[in-house]
C-alpha cells in the first residue's frame, strides 16, 4: 500500500465567515467524521439552540469554547482525499486569536481562506491573506461560503472573486498560486459533492482541489535538523536528548554534533514510543541516546546536526516580519523574547531596515524609526546569547519565529539571511 502524501491545511478566515463549519463539513463528508459522532455534536448544538453549528463543534473540543460559539485554540483532524491525506490546523478568526493562527500558519503547506459571499472580505481577511503570505505559504484556496445566503447567485460569486483576487494580488500572491471555489458548508454544496444550485460552476469541488494540491516532499535529502525539546540522563543508559527530526535521517551510530552548545557525540540508539528505530526521519519525535556528552553540557534550544553540514550559529540575521499587535510601537533596539523552534531567547531589534507596505509588499518607508501594529518590515535582529536558525528559504522549519512581549504574541517572520558567527 502506497503512503499517499501528506499535507498540513490550516483554515484561516473571518471569524462569522463559517470556517469551523467548513471544517466539520469537509470532515463529516471525507467520512473522517462519523455519522454518530456527528449525531452527539447535532444534539448538543440544538440543545444549546444553536442547530447550524453541529459542524462547527467538530474542532471545538474546549467546552468553553462551545459555550462562547468561537474557535479558541489551535485543535487537529485528519482526513483522507483520494490522492492526499491532510492534517487540519484549525486556527481561530477572532481578533485576540491571532496568535494562535500564526502558531497554525506557520505548520502549515497551504490554507483554506474562508470569506462569506454576503458580507465579502473583511479586514481581518486581508489581515490573513497578508500573514499567510509573510508566512511564506504559496497555496491557497478561496472558499466563497455560504452561497446559500445569496442564492446561489454566479453574479456575486464572480464580485467577490473579483475583490479576492484584486486583494491576494496586492499583498503578492500570484495567480496560480490560488483558485477561489463557491460552496455553502452548512448545506454541502461543493465542499466534497458538486451542486446543482452552482451547476454554473465549471471548476472543482473543495476536496478535489485540495487533492490538487502539491503535498511537500519530506526533506529527508536535506542535512540533518533536530531542535531538542528536553535533555534526561536515565539510569543505566546516559545522556537521552529527545526532540523532532525536522530535515534530515538521524540513525544509531551516526556521529552528531550539538549546536550551539559546540558538542560532539555518538548516537547509540533511536526510539520513539519504547521501539527502537534503525532510522528517525523528518516528523518523527524521538529519543537518543549519545555516549560522550553529558545532560549539562547540552540543553533545550541546542540544534542537533552532523559534522558534515553543521547547524548555523547565528551572529545575527536579517528577517521578514509582520507586527500583530503592540500597545505602543516598537523602537529601535526593542528586545523581546523571541520563539524558534525549541529556543527562546531575548533578541535586539538592531536595526529597522524598511518598511513594506502590507497592501503591496512593495518599500513604504527606508529606516524608519520605529514599527507599530499592522506594518510589515524587514528587519536585523541581533541574539543576546548564541542560537541555531536557518534561512526560512534553506530550512522553512528553522527559518520562522514568533515574537512574544507581555504574555502577547507582538511580531512573527521569517528569516531570509544570516550573519554566521565565527
Amino acid at each position: 500500500m502506497a503512503v499517499k502524501p501528506h499535507i498540513n491545511l490550516v483554515f484561516i478566515g473571518h471569524v462569522d465567515h463559517g470556517k469551523s463549519t467548513l471544517v466539520g463539513r469537509t470532515l463529516y463528508d471525507t467520512g473522517s467524521l462519523s455519522e454518530q459522532e456527528y449525531r452527539k455534536l447535532k444534539e448538543e448544538a440544538e440543545s444549546r439552540g444553536k442547530g447550524t453549528f453541529a459542524f462547527a463543534y467538530a474542532m471545538d473540543q474546549l467546552k468553553e469554547e462551545r459555550e462562547r460559539g468561537v474557535t479558541i485554540d489551535v485543535a487537529y483532524r485528519k482526513f483522507e482525499g483520494k490522492k492526499n491525506t491532510f492534517t487540519i490546523i484549525d486556527a481561530p478568526g477572532h481578533k485576540d486569536f491571532v496568535k494562535n493562527m500564526i502558531t497554525g500558519t506557520s505548520q502549515a503547506d497551504a490554507a483554506v481562506l474562508v470569506v462569506a459571499a454576503k458580507e465579502g472580505p473583511q479586514p481581518q481577511t486581508k489581515e490573513h491573506a497578508f500573514l499567510s503570505k509573510v508566512l511564506g505559504l504559496s497555496q491557497l484556496i478561496v472558499a466563497i461560503n455560504k452561497m446559500d445566503e445569496v442564492g446561489y447567485q454566479e453574479a456575486r460569486f464572480n464580485e467577490v472573486k473579483d475583490e479576492m483576487t484584486k486583494m491576494l494580488t496586492g499583498v503578492g500572491f500570484k495567480p496560480e498560486q490560488f483558485k477561489l471555489i463557491p460552496l455553502s458548508a452548512f448545506i454541502g454544496d461543493n465542499v466534497n459533492k458538486k451542486s446543482e444550485k452552482l451547476a454554473w460552476f465549471k471548476g472543482e469541488t473543495l476536496v478535489e482541489a485540495l487533492d490538487n494540491l502539491n503535498a511537500p516532499s519530506p526533506p529527508t535529502d536535506k542535512p540533518l535538523r533536530l531542535p531538542i525539546q528536553d535533555v534526561y540522563n536515565i539510569k543505566g543508559v546516559g545522556t537521552v536528548p529527545v526532540g523532532r527530526v525536522e530535515t534530515g535521517i538521524l540513525k544509531p551510530g551516526d556521529t552528531v554534533v550539538f549546536m550551539p552548545s559546540n558538542k560532539t557525540g555518538e548516537v547509540k540508539s533511536v526510539e520513539a514510543h519504547h521501539e527502537q528505530l534503525a532510522q528517525a526521519i523528518p516528523g518523527d519525535n524521538v529519543g537518543f541516546n549519545v555516549r560522550g556528552v553529558a545532560k549539562n553540557e547540552i540543553a533545550r534550544g541546542d540544534v542537533v546536526g552532523h559534522p558534515s553540514n553543521v547547524p548555523t550559529v547565528a551572529k545575527d540575521f536579517t528577517a521578514q516580519i509582520v507586527v500583530l499587535n503592540h500597545p505602543t510601537a516598537i523602537p529601535i533596539n526593542y528586545t523581546p523574547v523571541f520563539h524558534m523552534h525549541t529556543a527562546q531567547l531575548s533578541c535586539v531589534f538592531s536595526e529597522l531596515q524598511k518598511k513594506l507596505d502590507p497592501k503591496t509588499g512593495q518599500i513604504k518607508e527606508e529606516n524608519p524609526k520605529f514599527l507599530k501594529t499592522g506594518d510589515a518590515a524587514i528587519v536585523k535582529i541581533t541574539p543576546t546569547r548564541p542560537i541555531c536558525v536557518e534561512t526560512f528559504k534553506e530550512f522553512p522549519q528553522l527559518g520562522r519565529f514568533a515574537v512574544r512581549d507581555m504574555g502577547a504574541t507582538v511580531a512573527a517572520g521569517i528569516i531570509l539571511s544570516i550573519t554566521k558567527k565565527q
